[in-house]
C-alpha cells in the first residue's frame, strides 16, 4: 500500500521554505513562508580543530530559531512538536494515514543520498529538516529538495533520525489548517532584532547580525593576528581554497537561498508592502553575490599581494552590505 500526502516536490530558491510550502499543500508562496520564518540574518564563525583546516561558517538566513516551527506559528498553523528516546513510528504512520506530513530533524550526512561528512566533530550537530511525505510498505518517501521523494527503509531513516544528537527524534506534525492571518509584523520585528540586537544573549552575540558583519570585515582586513584571514587562510593553497570555497557555499548554497537569501526576502517585503526596504535588501544581495563570486573564483596559488587585494575587496563588499542593510532596517522600523 502506498500513501503520499502531497505531490509537489523539489526546491524553489530555499530548500526548507519549499519543504514547508509543499507540506502545507502549496497554498502559500515560497517568499511568504521564508519571510515569516524570519527571512534574513547573519552569523559568522570560524571553527578550528587540531590537525584540520579552519572551517568557515556563515549563515545568511534567520538563525538559530527553527524555521519549521516559526513559520507554522506565524502562519497560524497548529502543530504538534515532540522528542522521544526512540523513533515514534506509530505517530508517523498515524499522521500520514490522516493526511498530515511529518517533519523530522536528522543528521544530514547519515542520509544515503548525501555524502558522508568529512568533519567528524561536526556530524550530527546542525539540525537538518526533511519531510516524511508518505510510505510504500516498509519504505518511507522523504522530501529533501529533489523533484521526487527519496525512498528509504524505515530502519535506515531511523539511524539518521537518531544520529542528530541535539534534537534526537524530533517530530513536527501540522494538526490543522491555518487559523487567522499571517503574523507579518512579528516576522519583521524578528528580522530587525536578529540583525541589530542580542540573538543568543551571551558573548557569542558578537558573531551575529551587524556586529557579525563588522567582525567579518575586520578579520578579512587583519593581516597580522591569528584571527585574521591572512594567518587563518593564507598559509597554504589548501587553506585558501578551504576559506574562499566556503565563502561561496555559505552565501549561495548552504542554509540560504542564492544571494545570501536577500533576493527572496526582498520579494517577501514587496509582497507585504515594504518596497523601500525591499529595494535596499535587493541591492545588498548584489554585493553578497559579488562576494561569493570572489570566493568561488579565487586562485589558491595567490601570493601575499594578491591575497591582500582579494581580502580587501571582500571586506569592501561586506562594508557596503552593512550600510545598505542598516538603512533597510531603519526603513522597516518606520
Amino acid at each position: 500500500m502506498t500513501v503520499l500526502v502531497y505531490e509537489d516536490f523539489g526546491t524553489g530558491r530555499h530548500r526548507e521554505a519549499s519543504l514547508i510550502r509543499h507540506a502545507l499543500g502549496s497554498v502559500h508562496d515560497e517568499e511568504l513562508v521564508a519571510g515569516l520564518a524570519g527571512g534574513v540574518g547573519f552569523m559568522y564563525f570560524v571553527f578550528e580543530y587540531e590537525g584540520r583546516l579552519p572551517i568557515l561558517t556563515i549563515v545568511a538566513q534567520s538563525h538559530p530559531e527553527p524555521w519549521v516551527q516559526v513559520a507554522l506559528g506565524r502562519l497560524g498553523v497548529p502543530y504538534e512538536a515532540t522528542r522521544a528516546m526512540n523513533p515514534r513510528w506509530g505517530r508517523v504512520r498515524a499522521a500520514l494515514d490522516g493526511g498530515q506530513p511529518a517533519f523530522c530533524v536528522v543528521d544530514r550526512s547519515s542520509l544515503p543520498w548525501h555524502a558522508a561528512d568529512p568533519d567528524a566533530e561536526m556530524t550530527g550537530t546542525d539540525p537538518y529538516t526533511v519531510v516524511i511525505a508518505g510510505y510504500d510498505g516498509d519504505d518511507l518517501l522523504v522530501e529533501d529538495g529533489a523533484p521526487t521523494p527519496y525512498r528509504i527503509g524505515r530502519e535506515e531513516f531511523g539511524a539518521a533520525w537518531t544520529a542528530h544528537r541535539k534534537g534526537r527524534h524530533q517530530l513536527i506534525v501540522p494538526t490543522g489548517p491555518a487559523e487567522g492571518e499571517p503574523d507579518v509584523d512579528g516576522a519583521l520585528a524578528s528580522t530587525v532584532t536578529h540583525l541589530t540586537g542580542a540573538v543568543l544573549g551571551n558573548a557569542f552575540d558578537v558573531n551575529f547580525g551587524f556586529t557579525g558583519m563588522e567582525k567579518l570585515a575586520a578579520e578579512l582586513r587583519d593581516a597580522t593576528t591569528r584571527t585574521g584571514w591572512e594567518r587563518r587562510f593564507g598559509g597554504s593553497p589548501e587553506a585558501l581554497r578551504a576559506g574562499t570555497g566556503r565563502l561561496y557555499a555559505c552565501l549561495e548554497e548552504e542554509w540560504t537561498a542564492p544571494g545570501a537569501t536577500r533576493p527572496l526576502y526582498a520579494d517577501f517585503l514587496d509582497r507585504v508592502g515594504r518596497p523601500e526596504a525591499a529595494g535596499l535588501f535587493r541591492e545588498s544581495a548584489g554585493h553578497w553575490a559579488e562576494l561569493a563570486m570572489l570566493g568561488r573564483d579565487a586562485d589558491p596559488q595567490a601570493d601575499a599581494e594578491e591575497r591582500r587585494a582579494l581580502f580587501d575587496a571582500c571586506a569592501e563588499h561586506v562594508d557596503r552590505c552593512l550600510e545598505l542593510e542598516r538603512e533597510a532596517v531603519r526603513a522597516l522600523e518606520k
